[in-house]
């Protein structure tokens, strides 16, 4: 069952009205859009966005029955990094969307659903084929052809800097050396040689953080997530609010200094001096919030990138 990470903290701080347009950038599990839209309608305006086909697929079979009443709402495949151009496409066709939005959530960890039914080896507790690509049409290389053709001092770098594990080397190390003798195709597999190599420490599992390092260089998250905050001005209108929850430190790191100086500019005003964090009684309900950190902010002077107007 998929459990939607800060659910009234999000809502709260985007405090979403009737008739305003909000996008979810990462539809996932569907929990924050879902009660979005329930706050939104009626005649309200829902885009929904997710690189994984089947995020989309089924949020649109979960809606069906509850019949929402919006002015118009529109479920797309897609990057969250891309949606300033999605919105400009959009207008062209459909008078309906407005150029720009009231609302903007994105939630940066993966849904109980990927981690659970994607068969894509996301999580360390399934033995299942490494691919780890959101979008699985993608041409981008596996998990599996990265495990199995970068050398260690690439594994390495990749361990340590999106994953921050201390025993990078180490692990590198012995992923080159094992496949050398077989070919590393399943989760298990991996999970087998990390374990092996990093000593386990309290309840966190030693494959966490490899995992997790895997996950965001395959999909780009960090530029992904640049190019998002990078287009802010061009989605939010004045008076937009944009929430985001990262799980990484150098996420959280990007969103604050991003946040910082479109308030320095005196574009924005911030919503959360400081990350919002999930309370002890959420995390025990729900593990995989622990590192959740949830930053917004509420633009106060319209403007465009690709210009020099600015709007009061």
């Amino acid at each position: 069952m998929h459990v939607p990470v800060l659910l009234k903290e999000a809502i709260e701080v985007l405090n979403p009205q009737p008739g305003e347009f909000f996008i979810d950038g990462t539809l996932g599990g569907g929990g924050h859009a879902m009660e979005i839209i329930k706050r939104i309608s009626p005649n309200g305006i829902f885009l929904g966005m997710d690189w994984d086909k089947s995020a989309i697929e089924n949020f649109q079979q979960n809606l069906k029955p509850k019949t929402p009443k919006l002015k118009a709402i529109k479920l797309i495949q897609n990057n969250y990094a891309d949606i300033a151009e999605i919105l400009k496409e959009i207008n062209k066709t459909d008078s309906l969307i407005p150029f720009k939005v009231s609302g903007l959530i994105v939630d940066l960890g993966l849904s109980s659903d990927q981690l659970e039914n994607s068969g894509r080896g996301f999580s360390f507790l399934k033995d299942e084929i490494l691919d780890m690509r959101f979008d699985s049409e993608s041409k981008e290389p596996t998990a599996t052809e990265i495990i199995n053709s970068f050398s260690e001092k690439e594994l390495a770098g990749i361990f340590w800097k999106y994953g921050e594990e201390g025993n990078s080397r180490r692990v590198a190390k012995e992923i080159v050396e094992k496949r050398r003798k077989n070919r590393i195709k399943t989760t298990f597999e991996l999970v087998k040689i990390i374990e092996n190599t990093v000593p386990r420490r309290g309840k966190i599992h030693p494959a966490t953080k490899v995992f997790q390092a895997l996950r965001i260089y395959i999909n780009d998250e960090f530029g992904n997530l640049e190019k998002l905050l990078k287009s802010l001005n061009n989605i939010l209108a004045k008076g937009g609010r944009a929430a985001i929850i990262s799980f990484h430190s150098l996420e959280d790191r990007l969103v604050k200094n991003c946040f910082r100086d479109i308030a320095k500019r005196g574009q924005a005003e911030i919503l959360t001096k400081k990350p919002i964090v999930p309370s002890q009684e959420e995390i025990k309900n729900n593990q995989r919030s622990r590192s959740a950190k949830l930053r917004a902010i509420k633009i106060t002077l319209a403007y465009d990138n690709n210009s020099t107007t600015q709007k009061q």
